[in-house]
């Protein structure tokens, strides 16, 4: 939308309010624990899990966890916040930071093909003459042109890496041209861990582990679930003929930075802090492992935008949601939630489904040991009652200094029923876009409507070179919105008013 300050009795933003209907007070997240584990325990009946374990992590700290059922069905032993669960492709988010961090330190960029990285490429047959080739930025966002593989890409687990080298070497069959329309691919993943193990010298595993598990000391976590101590390993099971079945147990392979990473809650609460932690941007030490703007990175879906329900019961009524895959993620704005980082995990004994909400800095996981099992509804339910409940507290833009001295200068030129408070301040569009005789016919007609203005709320910012602002004036109210131009210093380029409708 281009501001136009021609029409001063136009739609502005007028100060947000809020999405939800919230309690009068907010309730303390113990409170509404009960109403979480109710959902959770709902999920793992209803999709007969085993075990799952759940966790909310809030400033900084995992502020909530439970596990529920059992981690093995034979010597019933309980889930714990230490059983260790398969997070299938919730491994992805840990792919694609490892790629962004090669990318930081020089040994890559997301434009480079992907063939300069994987000499086996180089010899494949694109459907169409005019094919881009794929870059490694395609493969983040699964828009390489492969066929969507989840049943077959899971039972590639185990894969050697010289049968992939081989797979590799043997090109492909396309599903689409590359670049022309999102397909999810695990086998996309598969090469970028490829990649990674390439361009750093180091298999995919230890890399990850060096770079990224061992910094955030996630000592409990890794790919090689032979080594996991048995009073601590979640068994996967499918449901079969109204009983559990035991699911194979699958050794690290090729396609583990696909899905291969098994995690503890205890763990997993620790990655999900680290990535929050990226928002808001700020000025002090910026300590890693990952650079803050690195992380935020990942939350650009800049592809294929779609139009989505919700997950979860409050889907239907909710407003629809605006979504991409960016680089490890589904990328989300929700009406109420405001930005969504998620990504859910399906496996062969395994389900799982991560939710971050990085405006607030909450996020919420669960794992389960049931193939498919992906427990998301019951994740962004939680989420949805918490804000309901008021702990989801947005952060205040802050007002910057030229927002306030312009808005001092705009309440000064209403007073006045001229632009003269403005010289100097005005950019070179505002005065050809509507003449200074035009605006004082305008203020004056507003005063008229409204009478003097003495008071006012406080600013809305909506950006640091933007606001909107509300005057309590002695008739009414009066909205307004203010838009500075990018020149330095910092001038005037539109101005709206409305009179508030009682």
């Amino acid at each position: 939308m281009r501001w136009k300050s021609g029409l001063a009795l136009t739609l502005v933003l007028a100060p947000p309010l809020p999405a939800l209907a919230q309690d009068a007070a907010p309730r303390a997240l113990e409170q509404l624990t009960p109403e979480i584990d109710a959902l959770f325990a709902k999920f793992q009946a209803d999709a007969h899990a085993p075990g799952l374990v759940y966790g909310i992590v809030k400033d900084s700290k995992l502020a909530y966890v439970k596990g529920i059922g059992v981690q093995n069905v034979t010597d019933k032993s309980a889930v714990t916040a230490d059983s260790r669960f398969r997070i299938a492709s919730m491994t992805k988010a840990f792919t694609a930071l490892a790629i962004l961090h090669l990318r930081d330190r020089g040994q890559l960029r997301l434009d480079d093909l992907a063939e300069d990285h994987i000499p086996e490429m180089k010899r494949w047959i694109y459907p169409t003459s005019d094919s881009p080739r794929i870059r490694i930025r395609d493969l983040l966002h699964h828009v390489g042109g492969f066929v969507t593989d989840d049943p077959w890409g899971d039972r590639q687990q185990v894969l050697p890496q010289a049968d992939f080298t081989r797979m590799i070497a043997a090109g492909v069959p396309f599903s689409r041209i590359p670049q022309s329309q999102h397909e999810y691919s695990n086998f996309g993943y598969a090469l970028l861990g490829r990649i990674v193990a390439n361009a750093s010298g180091m298999a995919y595993t230890d890399y990850v582990q060096r770079t990224i598990l061992a910094p955030l000391g996630m000592t409990s976590s890794g790919f090689d679930v032979t080594k996991t101590p048995q009073a601590h390993y979640a068994r996967g099971y499918r449901w079969e003929n109204d009983a559990w079945a035991a699911e194979p147990e699958m050794i690290d392979g090729a396609f583990n930075s696909m899905g291969g990473l098994q995690v503890s809650a205890n763990d997993y609460a620790k990655w999900v802090a680290f990535l929050l932690s990226a928002w808001p941007a700020r000025d002090g030490a910026d300590p890693g492992p990952v650079k803050r703007a690195t992380v935020r990175e990942m939350a650009q879906g800049l592809n294929f935008v779609t139009v989505a329900n919700r997950i979860g019961a409050s889907g239907a009524t909710a407003c629809k949601q605006a979504a991409a895959y960016a680089m490890g993620w589904r990328v989300a704005q929700d009406c109420d939630l405001g930005l969504t980082l998620a990504h859910g995990g399906g496996y062969p004994g395994y389900g799982s489904h991560v939710m971050l909400m990085p405006d607030h800095g909450v996020g919420v996981f669960a794992l389960a040991n049931r193939t498919y099992a992906g427990p998301s509804a019951p994740a962004w339910d939680s989420a949805v009652a918490m804000d309901r409940a008021g702990l989801l507290p947005g952060r205040a833009v802050p007002v910057t200094p030229a927002v306030a001295d312009a808005f001092a200068a705009v309440r000064a030129a209403y007073a006045a029923g001229t632009l003269a408070p403005l010289d100097g301040k005005l950019a070179m569009n505002f005065l050809l876009d509507r003449s200074a005789a035009n605006w004082a016919a305008e203020l004056a007609k507003l005063k008229a409507a409204v009478g003097d203005c003495p008071t006012a709320e406080p600013l809305a910012p909506t950006g640091a070179m933007s606001a909107s602002f509300r005057l309590n004036c002695a008739k009414g109210q009066l909205d307004g919105m203010l838009l500075l131009a990018p020149t330095n210093p910092a001038t005037l380029q539109a101005l709206r008013f409305r009179v508030v409708t009682p």
